[in-house]
């Protein structure tokens, strides 16, 4: 009977390392041996998280974290990062004040300076970064346009061939050649 037991098709059952009862930490992917390295916990979403006037602040608010993101984005998206949810909750704190939008960011430049707006303000010099590169783009064309019109002038108007130099006939064979064409039925 020994035997019969080691030939038999079956596999023998063996016992799961993991009851049903397993513990917090444990699955069948392995162990996670330090839960805090799977991310931080993040706070409850509110309300004012979801603000659209908080969320309009944010998006014209530059993150210092070096994401190149403006705050709202860096925040709902890069869940490693501790900069921007500190920035959220400074722009929600400075609300909670009863400061306007414009109040909170003029805040925000007092204390990070211009660098922290996504875009500069339009005003002062900061006028020439908007209007500068459209000009260059009209001037380009107008230089464009002018180079291309000397061109067409000075390459002048080509001298067609006659029709008879063309053909290198003699006026005889051309009045044959005419006096053929009229024959031919239309």
């Amino acid at each position: 009977m020994l035997g019969g037991a080691l030939l038999t098709a079956r596999p023998p059952v063996r016992p799961s390392a993991q009851g049903p009862d397993s513990l917090p930490g444990t699955g069948p992917s392995g162990r996670l041996w330090d839960p805090a390295r799977a991310g931080r916990p993040l706070p409850p979403v509110t309300a004012a998280d979801n603000d659209a006037g908080i969320q309009a602040i944010e998006k014209q608010l530059h993150c210092t974290c070096g994401c190149n993101l403006d705050v709202y984005t860096c925040r709902t998206t890069d869940f490693t990062c501790t900069v921007s949810p500190a920035m959220h909750q400074r722009v929600l704190a400075l609300a909670q004040q009863g400061q306007s939008g414009r109040q909170i960011l003029d805040q925000f430049v007092r204390e990070h300076g211009i660098a922290i707006l996504m875009a500069p303000p339009k005003r002062g010099f900061n006028l020439a970064g908007y209007f500068t590169p459209s000009l260059l783009i009209v001037a380009a064309g107008v230089a464009l346009t002018l180079v291309l019109r000397r061109w067409v002038r000075a390459a002048g108007p080509a001298a067609g061939p006659t029709p008879g130099a063309a053909a290198g006939a003699t006026p005889e064979e051309l009045a044959r050649l005419r006096r053929e064409l009229e024959r031919l039925p239309s």
